[in-house]
């Protein structure tokens, strides 16, 4: 029985798209007949002096074998864990570290421009390039952070869609009256804008926002702000069954974030075969939003995006149906065999 050794970066108490996915990697290893296990290191971003070495952890660990046991493959999957030293090493990558890449310079970013702050994203950069291309294969989640290990690394990744949790239970009920949205709320997906949207709409559209998070507070804030509160709804954490069932009521989903790596809310709307809103600069998603055919999709401003919002509200069940059947047809073949195939190819 061949084994495999997942690595991933853990921040303690926070469970979000990462450590779900690398859950599921290592149990559909298991389901492959492979003996898998995940290896978590702590990692804190914070302060900025402190990332290097917290990544070159990863460096010094030997993971070639446990206990008498030699590790026939390890697969890192974000940053720093690409660090790893092993001489069949698959990398998956979900992401970089991105304010040392396309958020540097930007409000969502903590490197300041002082010289030790640029020291550090010139050495995580130079980190990135060595450690990925003793890679055996490279793989990415999504075709945007393959452009970006391009753009930044000069290295070439395939894409690999994961597939999102719960596959196989996502269904269409009806095309109700309500927006959604589901995941972590956090700044860099945006839901501000939707929320701003919100004050604008002429149609009786209302907006669900399910999940949790450190912007919270902020966002209730801003619905009692706006006087929005009969048309927006954070109704938190949600059960597997509830998300399903939101999905399946929902009129179409609102997916806007910031260049995002991948986005599992596209996927799982389109296999509730809903179409999806999302905007110009949202990244992954726009791997299989097309404007008109799986959903719409609007320039970054609140103005915009209510009247997004308006059109499909005016949108009759028919032409909304399309969208979402065009939508499913898009990931319908995303799944597990394939990604477990092409990670464990020639072990």
């Amino acid at each position: 029985m061949k084994t495999v050794l997942v690595c991933a970066a853990q921040a303690p108490f926070i469970t979000g798209g990462a450590e779900i996915l690398v859950s599921e990697l290592k149990a559909n290893l298991e389901r492959r007949g492979f003996r898998a296990d995940v290896a978590a290191v702590p990692f804190k971003w914070y302060p900025v002096s402190e990332i290097v070495r917290q990544a070159l952890a990863w460096r010094l660990l030997d993971v070639t074998e446990s206990n008498g046991t030699p590790v026939d493959l390890v697969i890192p999957t974000k940053f720093p864990t690409f660090l790893v030293r092993h001489p069949r090493k698959v990398a998956w990558l979900f992401h970089q570290h991105r304010e040392a890449y396309d958020l540097y310079g930007t409000s969502y970013c903590s490197f300041t421009d002082s010289p030790e702050d640029r020291q550090v994203r010139e050495a995580i950069r130079s980190m990135d390039t060595a450690s990925l291309s003793e890679c055996h294969d490279l793989f990415t989640i999504s075709r945007n952070v393959a452009n970006r290990l391009h753009r930044y690394n000069g290295l070439q990744g395939t894409p690999l869609y994961p597939p999102p949790h719960h596959l196989g239970r996502y269904r269409r009920d009806e095309y109700g009256d309500y927006l959604f949205y589901a995941g972590r709320l956090d700044r860099l997906k945006r839901l501000d804008l939707a929320i701003d949207a919100m004050k604008r709409v002429r149609s009786g559209a209302r907006l669900k926002i399910a999940g949790a998070g450190p912007l919270e507070p902020e966002l209730r804030k801003q619905i009692q702000g706006l006087g929005v509160e009969d048309r927006v709804e954070l109704v938190g954490f949600v059960s597997a069954d509830d998300l399903v069932s939101l999905y399946a009521g929902c009129r179409a989903a609102y997916y806007a974030p910031l260049n995002e790596d991948y986005g599992y809310v596209t996927v799982e709307a389109f296999l509730s075969r809903k179409p999806v809103l999302t905007t110009t600069d949202a990244g992954g998603p726009l791997e299989f939003v097309s404007p008109g055919e799986t959903g719409l999709v609007a320039e970054p401003a609140p103005e915009a995006i209510a009247a997004a919002i308006d059109e499909l509200w005016s949108l009759p069940e028919a032409r909304l149906r399309e969208m979402g059947e065009a939508g499913f047809d898009r990931v319908r073949e995303i799944g597990w065999d394939q990604v477990i195939d092409k990670l464990t190819e020639g072990l």
